[in-house]
């Protein structure tokens, strides 16, 4: 399965919704991506597929400084899971992909 592509994602913070887009590339064992918000972009560190099952980690500076845990289960173009943001609670994340990555030339 591959999730390379740009992902509409909307987290379910407790300061309320925040959505991002995220893009990834790669395949496999060489998965990567970036985070691009209204305030900039953020690479994304250890991003694993497993399965259906996507994890990545991200550090943020704003509202607050905090390192971000992503754990979501890919189906197809949708996905569905949590992040843990610190000593916050979980965090319900769903997303959309809305383009899949283009082939190398």
């Amino acid at each position: 399965m591959s999730v390379a592509g740009t992902w509409n994602l909307t987290i379910a913070t407790p300061v309320g919704e925040q959505r991002t887009t995220v893009e990834l590339t790669g395949e496999d064992a060489d998965l990567r991506g970036v985070a691009r918000t209204d305030t900039g972009d953020v690479a994304l560190k250890d991003v694993s597929l497993r399965g259906e099952r996507l994890t990545w980690k991200q550090s943020i500076t704003r509202p607050l400084r905090l390192n971000i845990a992503f754990d979501v289960v890919v189906r197809g173009d949708e996905m569905e899971g949590s992040s843990k943001a610190g000593v916050f609670p979980r965090s319900q994340v769903t997303g959309r992909r809305v383009a899949s990555a283009q082939p190398a030339l």
